[in-house]
């Protein structure tokens, strides 16, 4: 069972949809958990409100919209569980998506759903992340050390280019909708890792993926764990992630992270 952990809404629908998508097409068993248990919707400025004049920009594109409608008719979907009815043991992998409505802080700032990855990612499991959703694996600890288990990991996340362009071009309508937190989420990240050289950027000037052509998107994989920057990036993670998942199950070992 891949288990999808969602916040209690406000998550990217992109970040969902295409890596449920690419898993279910892969014959994966897929689950979700919200912090209450409860069917947990989108971000509805992505997939409903926009955003005005900047709506064709920063709205959920129609392909990947169609997927998130698909995903919402998933039995699985319309009844998650909590994140203390999940039982470690039974994970075959774990996906944190991301999203910068206040909403993603019942999963960021969640105890149990830290402690759901740091699991996942000690016993090898296939683990992915995107955007925000590298903030929880940021703050997971690893209790053998004390520090994040990311630390001696390279990774991506929310560039600080990406995250304050959008909160440039929205704040004097939207005010810190863009911010969910004061620090940048590639700020937080970094201070996590044994080097910030550990953290990497990609191309400045990002580009949107597509199905047809994933290789657009920028990925970092380290071992059994691999993440991303933006929904732009997810039909690319959507396929590394599956590869990760189809490595582990014919038993192949996960490359050696750079620092042991």
């Amino acid at each position: 069972m891949i288990l999808f952990l969602l916040p209690s809404c406000d998550y990217d629908p992109t970040e969902v949809a295409v890596p449920w998508a690419a898993l279910r097409q892969a014959g994966a068993e897929v689950r979700f958990a919200t912090p209450n248990g409860r069917m947990a919707p989108a971000d509805r400025r992505l997939t409903d409100l926009g955003f005005s004049w900047l709506s064709p920009w920063l709205m959920t594109r129609s392909a990947e919209l169609a997927a998130y409608r698909r995903l919402t008719e998933d039995p699985w979907f319309q009844a998650p569980m909590s994140y203390a009815d999940v039982e470690p043991g039974g994970l075959t992998g774990l996906f944190v998506p991301g999203g910068h409505a206040p909403g993603m802080r019942t999963l960021l700032e969640n105890r149990t759903a830290q402690e759901l990855f740091s699991k996942a990612l000690a016993r090898g499991l296939p683990v992915g992340a995107v955007c925000h959703g590298v903030l929880l694996a940021a703050r997971a600890v690893d209790p053998a050390t004390g520090r994040s288990v990311l630390y001696g990991r390279r990774t991506t996340a929310l560039t600080s280019l990406l995250e304050l362009t959008g909160w440039n071009l929205t704040r004097i309508w939207l005010g810190r909708y863009y911010r969910t937190y004061r620090t940048t989420v590639q700020e937080e990240v970094t201070a996590a890792l044994a080097d910030p050289a550990d953290f990497l950027s990609g191309p400045r000037l990002p580009v949107r993926d597509t199905a047809r052509n994933p290789g657009r998107g920028f990925t970092v994989r380290d071992g059994n764990y691999v993440s991303a920057r933006w929904p732009g990036d997810c039909h690319r993670l959507a396929a590394d992630y599956v590869a990760l998942v189809r490595a582990h199950r014919a038993g192949e070992p996960p490359a050696p992270a750079p620092h042991g």
